[in-house]
């Protein structure tokens, strides 16, 4: 068996699934098959008939979950033959076909289970916690999670980061330090260190010559990865184990991911038909024209809870262009409110919507030290008490990130983000400009808007 394991992974693979430690943690890079390799090494456990503990699969959502137990499945059937062969019954055939479980001949499965911390308890055997920094209570998730292990089975933690203040990196830094009080087996893979592995190589065996990157060198490779990603904190952190720094953002990354649309709500949340009738709308719109990003962000109103309904970005688009995109959005029956950067260039852009749309439901907003400030803390404000829902998108996630809050030599405080090929929080000041919209304030009742009656509008912005 072990030199099956051997010829069909990579070492860093191999080395995670021939470790039978009791407690087993991995920092990894993205989409370097570890995943995979795991789904893999909880089918192997059961080629021994001594085994008989129950594998209980947690991850970021249960779509993946259950993504996890389809590879189960097919490793499963692989190995099947083997072990008819050697009169050990693998699997039970008419179980295969169940989506969120896969029996195995001899009593025990292997079973995806919720991402709530709750489903966890009262269970025995082995835990995955996949994509466990992913996680929104990855703390009590680990509590609960840890006695299900007393009576025999491993605990496997693998994940990539999401920023450095939460309990998934203060286990690594643990680890780091020397004191690994818990004794986990510590197992860390980079992008570098899969490539430096023969990942390259793997890859190209499963994509078509005519991908660009089956012509490229390992070098070439990395660099390519590189440079698809927002910023080099977003590079060094999805492919290298280094996680953002969280001391520095205003918003952090555990108030970012608590707030993304799960996987399974990806193909739902765009408001692809803008005649449909929705709840009410706000619309936040930041101006540029050659540099940064002109982005629009759409919010609508579901109870409590402002949900992305549409994230436009436009780079180098001339303004007339621009002005009919905007247009599309005035198709939205119940779109109350535009906010719009009217700093410099914005300004004419303002004016313009202002004269076409109704008047009174368009506001222009001049960007001050004073002014961002107010819109920065509402922002952080929602994302605190989880009243936003926003795609997982990488863009969105460095530009939120990116802002950070500076004291001046002169006592005054001033909001300010990177610029680069990612903008310059474009998205972060068109998202906070579509709260403003909806006008939640401190001293304001929680999503009160004011209601103005409808008035006829021009058919075409002019």
């Amino acid at each position: 068996m072990k030199s099956v394991t051997q010829n069909f992974f990579l070492q860093y693979q191999v080395n995670w699934i021939l470790d039978n430690s009791r407690l087993k943690i991995l920092e990894k890079s993205r989409q370097i098959g570890m995943t995979l390799a795991t789904a893999y090494g909880a089918v192997r456990r059961y080629v021994s008939k001594q085994n008989n503990y129950d594998t209980w699969v947690t991850s970021r959502d249960e779509l993946q979950a259950k993504l996890f137990i389809d590879d189960c499945k097919k490793f499963a059937k692989i190995l099947s033959p083997a072990c008819d062969f050697f009169g050990h019954r693998l699997i039970l055939e008419d179980k295969i076909g169940i989506s969120t479980s896969l029996e195995f001949f001899n009593g025990p499965s292997i079973n995806s289970l919720s991402s709530n911390v709750n489903a966890q308890a009262g269970k025995r055997g082995t835990r995955i916690l996949d994509e466990f920094a992913l996680h929104s209570d990855q703390k009590n998730l680990y509590t609960i999670a840890l006695p299900g292990i007393t009576w025999g089975g491993q605990l496997e933690i693998l994940s990539t980061h999401r920023g450095s203040n939460n309990f998934f990196n203060k286990l690594i830094c643990e680890i780091r330090d020397g004191e690994n009080r818990k004794n986990f087996s510590y197992h860390c893979v980079t992008l570098q260190d899969a490539l430096d592995s023969g990942f390259l190589g793997k890859l190209k065996m499963r994509i078509p010559e005519s991908d660009e990157r089956f012509q490229m060198s390992d070098a070439e490779y990395f660099d390519t990865v590189r440079n698809s990603c927002p910023d080099n904190e977003s590079f060094l952190q999805e492919y290298m184990c280094v996680p953002a720094d969280d001391r520095l953002a205003f918003i952090t990354s555990d108030m970012v991911a608590s707030c993304e649309y799960q996987a399974d709500e990806q193909n739902s949340w765009e408001l692809y038909d803008f005649s449909t009738e929705t709840g009410d709308c706000f619309l936040g719109i930041d101006i540029a024209r050659s540099h940064d990003l002109t982005v629009f962000w759409l919010l609508e109103r579901r109870g409590d809870v402002l949900c992305t309904r549409k994230v436009l970005t436009m780079h180098n688009v001339p303004f007339s262009e621009q002005e009919k995109r905007l247009q599309k959005f005035f198709e939205i029956k119940n779109l109350r409110r535009i906010c719009i950067d009217q700093t410099g260039i914005g300004r004419q852009f303002f004016e313009r919507a202002s004269e076409n749309f109704w008047k009174y439901r368009v506001e222009g907003v001049t960007f001050t030290n004073r002014t961002k400030e107010e819109l920065a803390y509402r922002l952080r404000e929602i994302f605190e008490k989880k009243l936003i829902k926003i795609p997982g998108d990488d863009f969105i996630r460095a530009d939120l990130r990116s802002v950070r809050r500076e004291t001046t030599f002169a006592g005054n405080v001033r909001f300010a983000g990177d610029r680069g090929k990612n903008g310059h929080a474009d998205r972060f000041w068109a998202l906070a400009l579509a709260i403003h919209a909806v006008n939640i304030g401190k001293h304001q009742p929680m999503l009160h808007f004011e209601r103005i009656e409808r008035k006829t509008r021009r058919e075409n912005f002019l």
